[in-house]
Parts: C-alpha cells; structure tokens; sequence
C-alpha cells in the first residue's frame, strides 16, 4: 500500500488538490468539522500520511510519548477525550513535532494555546479552538482501548489534506489506485467547468446540473 498511498500524496501535493475537491472524490464526506487552520492569511496546502496521537483526562501525558514516533512529512492527528476545553498542545509542542520531528502537519481534535508565538512561526496546525489554560502533564489513564484501536484501524496510515478551508481524511481502508482515477477525474472536472464558465460565460446550472459539456 505505500507505493499507491505515496503516488496519491505525491500527486495531490504537485496540482494542489484542495480538501474541497477531496471532500467531493470521497462524496463529499470525511471532513472533520470545526477544525480550522490557527491563521488563514497563511494556512499552506499540506499532505501527507496520518499519524495517531492520542490524550485522555485532562492531560497530554500520552501525547509526549507518541509523538517520538512521528516521522518526517507525517500529519499527526491528536484525537483528545475528556480534556474538558483545556489545550493539548502548545509552542513547545508544536516546535519538536514541526521543527525536530520535520513533520508536515499537526491536526489538533480539541484546543491549543500560545496561538500568538504560533502564529509568528508561521506553524501549520489546524484545531478546534484556542484556550490558555492548559494540560496536565501526570499519568491519568488511559485513551479507551476500544475507541482508540478503531481510530487507528481507521486512519493510521490514511491520507489527510489540510487547507484554508479545513481538513479532510482518507481512510486508510480507501488507498487504491481507483482513488487515484477519482482524484485525477474531480481535477479534469474543475478544469472543464472553469472553462465553460470563463471561456463560454454558460450558467452553473447548465454546467454543474445539466452537464451540456457532454452533449
């Protein structure tokens, strides 16, 4: 599968595939929803595979651990439970796994804070919200193994493609060359539409609708 998975993000990062057009390849699902990047004006196209990353109760105990094994180019994905608004990460985080790490991407289920300094380095990480008020650091159990194993069955390993616009996934169940002609047919498809509403000036529902291109 990493031959396929790599010639996926590979293609999507050379045409800059938006999670838009990701969103309508996969019938327009598999966004999550209320992520937004922590500054718009410099939210850069990003790709790469999923890495896991999980907190639980309060505290970002299990997030230290897991993320010495994050690899360069990953996008991690840190899925929060019961954190009770506080934030899951912050400046010093996010320095060791976009700088050291040399990850692409950090994809936060849940808050961050230091959005200031964040935001000065220029980060690329994506979350729900911002809050000062941060993690505790102590052992306080673990992510529930049921959920966490199907998290992982799901997305380790998976596609994640974060934009302006917000983040979307490809399971890791969905990695075929089949997604691949998918990818590069929504590309034809935008490219045709464009066409026939710049170059031909033709309504949207003539083009989007009605698809008088094919006739």
């Amino acid at each position: 599968m990493n031959g396929i998975r790599n010639n996926i993000i590979k293609y999507i990062k050379t045409n800059r595939v938006s999670s838009t057009e990701m969103s309508d390849v996969l019938s327009k699902k598999s966004s999550i929803y209320s992520l937004r990047p922590i500054n718009y004006q410099d939210a850069r196209h990003k790709v790469g595979k999923i890495k896991c990353v999980f907190a639980y109760n309060n505290s970002n105990f299990l997030v230290h651990d897991e993320i010495k094994k994050v690899k360069e180019t990953d996008i991690v994905i840190i899925f929060g439970k019961k954190m009770n608004k506080r934030s899951i990460i912050g400046e010093l985080i996010a320095k060791y796994i976009l700088l050291y790490k040399q990850a692409s991407a950090i994809v936060v289920i849940g808050n961050v804070r230091d959005l200031p300094k964040l935001i000065k380095e220029k980060y690329s990480i994506w979350c729900e919200g911002f809050n000062p008020v941060g993690s505790n650091n102590n052992n306080t159990g673990s992510f529930p193994a049921k959920e966490r194993n199907k998290i992982l069955k799901k997305f380790e390993g998976g596609i994640a493609i974060c934009d302006s616009t917000g983040v979307v996934v490809v399971e890791k169940s969905l990695i075929s060359n089949k997604l691949l002609e998918k990818i590069k047919f929504i590309e034809k498809q935008e490219d045709t539409w464009f066409h026939y509403l710049d170059r031909k000036k033709w309504d949207t529902k003539r083009i989007i609708v009605d698809k008088d291109y094919n006739k």
